[in-house]
């Protein structure tokens, strides 16, 4: 895979470059750099990222760093198996329960909801940080809605998180699932609600909550661009030159 050349390699995280320190210094650099696009193109183009990923864990398959980028890669293509067992790999590796929300998640999309719901009660989930249980109640309520049962999702994100007023990373994330599963139950009242909440504290665009609420206010988005009509094309640009040609004819006549 061809690496631009803007790319060096030392725009990795620190902890990333220093779990390669283990490695010989140009295969290091080589992994650091397929890592980069890995990163760099996992939402823009996640098969070109999946692609990045194989390349490093071909060259450096025992760094926890590289199964961990693999695993991403792969849950970005929706290739749940391959990035349960890539996130395993990293998990036995490090010892940190850090990925347990998201090998949670790879049960859903494998479905398994109720594997993923047994995950999210276990000892791990006690072993993350404020945002990594977070992510793991977004799971859980996912999985429910996976098995049908609404009302329980909504119980499952009712928590100090969402009815806390500050805004954290995690927020509207939480807000948008929220006012989604109230609106899937036919809340729209509420839905409406959480899904304006969300949108406060959507900052950078990470969900389309403000899309969502204005199709609840009925408001339709036109693109300017778009060519509605056949009159739009160049026969019809033509056709109109034709008839003004036409019409000075007319006028001389």
């Amino acid at each position: 895979m061809p690496i631009p050349e803007d790319v060096t390699g030392e725009e990795i995280d620190k902890d990333v470059r220093q779990e390669l320190l283990s490695l010989p210094k140009g295969l290091a650099e080589d992994v650091a750099k397929n890592l980069v696009m890995v990163a760099r193109l996992i939402d823009e183009d996640p098969e070109s990222a999946y692609a990045y990923s194989k390349v490093a864990l071909r060259l450096a398959s025992r760094v926890a760093a590289v199964r961990e980028a693999g695993g991403f890669a792969a849950y970005a293509n929706q290739k749940y198996s391959e990035a349960l067992a890539e996130f395993r790999a990293a998990r036995r590796m490090t010892g940190s329960a850090e990925l347990w929300p998201v090998m949670a998640d790879c049960e859903r999309g494998l479905g398994r909801p109720e594997k993923a719901l047994d995950m999210a009660g276990a000892p791990e989930v006690q072993k993350l940080d404020k945002a990594g249980q977070v992510e793991m109640r977004l799971v859980a309520a996912g999985a429910r809605r996976d098995m049908g049962q609404l009302d329980a999702a909504i119980v499952t994100l009712q928590s100090p998180e969402l009815a806390s007023s500050s805004v954290q990373p995690w927020t509207a994330r939480l807000r948008y699932a929220y006012a989604d599963a109230l609106l899937a139950a036919g809340r729209e009242g509420e839905a409406r609600e959480w899904f304006a909440k969300a949108v406060e504290a959507d900052k950078d665009g990470s969900t389309d909550a403000s899309d969502r609420l204005a199709e609840l206010d009925g408001v339709e988005f036109v693109d300017a661009f778009e060519e509605t009509d056949e009159g739009d094309g160049p026969e019809a640009e033509a056709e109109a030159e034709a008839e003004v040609e036409v019409e000075v004819e007319d006028d001389k006549d």
